[in-house]
């Protein structure tokens, strides 16, 4: 151990999805003479080269996570907190804040991930946002939706990656909605349970631009265009990067998101929002206190040359980060769904393709993937493709997909009532 100042690391993520990260933020730490410490929920394997103290404690107890922490800082020098995990973002910046640290900001984190917050805070501040209405009741759902009219959009108070969210066109349909919302709202923090945001469908293309904040100054990296699937639900099937994407330099959209940022009090970090571009102008449908997740942030330092975990080492230190791109392509991704409920029986990834950056299985064979509303996320693949052109690297997507080999044996549907699951390997409490 040495005796350099240190940035405190809340959860390292998955080694599919944040080992990129970490291993970025290790090298940009070494160069300013700092220590990384991490605070995991699982004993460490692949996090150990990139880290200089590693303390293991159930990070889902937030009350453990933040005695774990003062204890460190009991005996570390700790200058900054990092966190990319939605479900700890918020006690993360509790900490920022407690040891008196760069960081989004407590207010930041829960205007951003308390969506109804959110949409009150938007609103009264004027920027366009959907009618809304928090509910808890099916009752008060329906009378929601008679409001604001059909469709509209129903999804958890405060969950990530589009669980548990799904459009009702009808009273009957709004029903289910309401089930499978406040039932993925099962797994987020007890505050949101039981809960349902029923929002006004705003119509148009998705994107998702990830920033960075310094000091309260917004300052875009890269933006993702988004590919839905599995209607009625919200599943994020793909993403496309374009380091010169027009939109990057669209005024109304940056001033939007600007100001939204400032409306929540978000202070220094990287939030990904995520935003709906309609015939009323660009709608936001969500700001999250951290970092893209589906490989998003990958893509944008394989299109732009702009590294996040570089610039996150560099925000927590408190020193303003450098954002201009050294690259200028397109990069994307596209991940693998099974057409049923199945249990995984082989997935083979291409070893190589045209264009392709990477490919990887993302479960093991006899893993349970089921579709929504029975589970989310249940993909079995990915790949990602560069291109100097939009539609080639689209076209470039689709070959290396084609070539993914996968198998499964079908699942008999849940009994009714049964709460969703997710794939063993997807959570950080998976071992």
């Amino acid at each position: 151990m040495t005796g350099n100042d240190a940035l405190l690391v809340i959860g390292s993520g998955l080694h599919l999805y944040r080992e990129y990260l970490l291993r970025s933020a290790h090298l940009r730490a070494r160069a300013l003479g700092l220590d990384l410490v991490l605070l995991n929920n699982i004993e460490p394997t692949w996090q150990r080269i990139y880290c200089d103290d590693i303390t293991v404690a159930n990070l889902f107890d937030h009350q453990i996570l933040t005695d774990q922490a003062r204890r460190i800082a009991q005996r570390r020098t700790i200058i900054g907190v990092l966190c990319w995990d939605e479900p700890l973002v918020q006690p993360a910046a509790d900490l920022a804040e407690e040891f008196g640290v760069a960081g989004l900001s407590r207010t930041g984190v829960r205007g951003c991930r308390d969506k109804n917050r959110t949409r009150a805070a938007l609103t009264a501040a004027g920027l366009p946002q959907p009618e809304f209405a928090l509910t808890h009741s099916v009752e008060q759902a329906r009378a929601a939706a008679d409001r604001i009219g059909y469709p509209v959009v129903v999804k958890p108070q405060a969950l990530g990656a589009s669980m548990g969210v799904s459009m009702a066109t009808t009273p009957e349909e709004l029903e289910a909605a309401f089930a499978v919302a406040t039932g993925a709202s099962g797994i987020g923090d007890a505050p949101f349970r039981g809960t349902a945001l029923v929002e006004q469908f705003a119509d148009g293309p998705e994107i998702s631009i990830d920033a960075a904040v310094y000091k309260g100054e917004y300052l875009p990296m890269f933006l993702a265009r988004k590919r839905t699937g599995l209607a009625p639900y919200f599943e994020e099937i793909g993403h496309l990067v374009d380091a010169d994407d027009p939109l990057l330099c669209d005024e109304t959209l940056l001033a939007t998101l600007a100001a939204a940022h400032q409306e929540l009090g978000v202070e220094n970090g990287i939030t990904h929002s995520e935003v709906r571009l309609t015939d009323f102008g660009p709608v936001i449908i969500e700001i999250n206190g951290r970092l893209g997740g589906d490989l998003i942030p990958f893509l944008g330092r394989v299109a732009t040359g702009i590294d996040p975990g570089e610039v996150l080492v560099d925000i927590a230190a408190g020193r303003r980060p450098v954002l201009t791109p050294t690259r200028t392509a397109v990069a994307g991704i596209r991940f693998g769904y099974p057409e049923i409920d199945c249990v995984v029986r082989s997935i083979r990834v291409p070893d190589h393709a045209p264009g392709m950056v990477s490919a990887a299985a993302m479960v093991e064979p006899g893993t349970e993937l089921r579709l929504p509303p029975g589970g989310y996320i249940a993909r079995h693949s990915f790949v990602v493709c560069e291109d100097s052109d939009p539609r080639r690297c689209e076209e470039l997507l689709d070959r290396a997909a084609a070539a993914v080999e996968f198998s499964g044996d079908p699942l008999a549907p849940l009994e009714a009532g049964a709460g969703f699951t997710l794939p063993a390997g997807l959570l950080d409490a998976d071992s």
